[in-house]
């Protein structure tokens, strides 16, 4: 008798290839960027120690990343790390839908930064694909006021390439699972590095 399951992909296969693509995605985004991401902690880390905030945002499930860093530097989980100021734009609903209902959708996280930002802090924006127009529009007016601006995408990296931030990191994926995951870990090294540099603060005059 012919199995209904012989049609399509066994559930163990695909396991196996979601396993496969979750290791291996950010295995390669890793070896490849390990310089640079060193790199952004130090700047990261030299802006804190000017007094400078970490900001951070983006949309949708995005949204849950920017609100994820910033608890990280807010309330470290690790016993004796020093808590960071840090910020998520979409943590203020009410701000949020406030310029939805008044204003350009894109110029939101702009609006934001024109009016919270210090030229010390971090503007960091989060997209799969870096053709998030409100995300595009916050980093390139976070450049122009002189903040170290991160970007974090997936794909080719759409208009995050084009936006001469300090630091683009992307994940050359089209799974927005595995995206994201790979991400999630980005954001936990830059935390980790963050506070290997504040151990030695002679790094950061």
């Amino acid at each position: 008798m012919h199995s209904e399951w012989q049609d399509r992909e066994s559930p163990m296969a695909v396991v196996a290839a979601r396993f496969k693509q979750s290791t291996s995605v950010p295995l390669d985004f890793f070896n490849v960027e390990t310089g640079r991401i060193a790199e952004a902690c130090w700047a990261m880390a030299r802006r804190f120690h000017q007094g400078g905030r970490l900001l951070a945002f983006g949309n949708g499930s995005w949204a849950t990343d920017a609100q994820h860093v910033a608890v990280e530097f807010v309330h470290p989980v690790i016993v004796g790390k020093r808590a960071l100021p840090a910020l998520a734009f979409t943590n203020d609903s009410a701000t949020m839908s406030g310029l939805l209902s008044r204003s350009n959708q894109s110029e939101q996280f702009a609006h934001q930064l024109r009016t919270l930002a210090r030229s010390q802090d971090i503007a960091m924006g989060f997209s799969p694909d870096g053709r998030c127009m409100n995300v595009v529009a916050a980093l390139d007016v976070a450049k122009q006021m002189g903040l170290l601006t991160l970007g974090l995408a997936g794909g080719d990296g759409g208009l995050f390439r084009e936006a001469a931030l300090d630091f683009c990191f992307v994940v050359q994926a089209s799974d927005p699972l595995v995206i994201q995951e790979t991400h999630e870990t980005l954001y936990h090294v830059l935390w980790e590095l963050v506070h290997v540099f504040f151990e030695h603060e002679g790094l950061l005059q």
